[in-house]
């Protein structure tokens, strides 16, 4: 019941402009809609249980939180159509995410950063496993292990391709 009141609110503070933008996204694609929220909740618990002081930051935690949700959008999206499309889904409404909750730019930096992480982690192990056969167990164990080498993001112009990134705020 929580996430919904959060969700509602979320909608209701949006602008006129934003709303439009996410319907123009999410209803040509309702069971991709559906399964996203699904993988938002999902993601947004395990992370906060596993990583509760820094999953609503921009702390390590926050960089699981977010390569985690691309990889159960992806997982869940798979299931019910190409992973092709689940791919494009998954990027569109995850950027559309930064674009209508704007943050710090090196904010959004690190979360499409982490996204891509998610994504691509996805993409890599998918001809391997058979899409109906993913469980979330995958994803998490593997990006637990992806926080080892996780790299602090300073500045606009550090690249870390492959590396979860987050924001050192000590």
């Amino acid at each position: 019941m929580r996430t919904f009141k959060i969700f509602f609110n979320t909608i209701r503070a949006m602008s006129f402009k934003k709303i439009m933008r996410l319907l123009s996204l999410v209803l040509p694609h309702p069971l991709f809609s559906i399964l996203s929220f699904h993988a938002t909740v999902k993601a947004f618990t395990i992370a906060q249980k596993r990583f509760p002081d820094t999953a609503s930051n921009n702390g390590i935690g926050n960089a699981f939180r977010h390569a985690l949700w691309c990889c159960f959008i992806l997982m869940y999206c798979s299931k019910i159509s190409s992973p092709q499309k689940a791919l494009d889904f998954c990027k569109r409404i995850t950027d559309l995410h930064e674009e209508l909750f704007p943050n710090k730019p090196l904010e959004t930096k690190m979360d499409l950063h982490n996204n891509k992480i998610g994504m691509d982690y996805f993409m890599e192990i998918l001809p391997g496993i058979h899409r109906q056969f993913f469980e979330k167990s995958f994803f998490i164990d593997a990006l637990i292990k992806k926080m080892d080498e996780a790299k602090v993001l300073k500045n606009l112009d550090d690249h870390f391709e492959g590396y979860l990134v987050y924001l050192d705020e000590k």
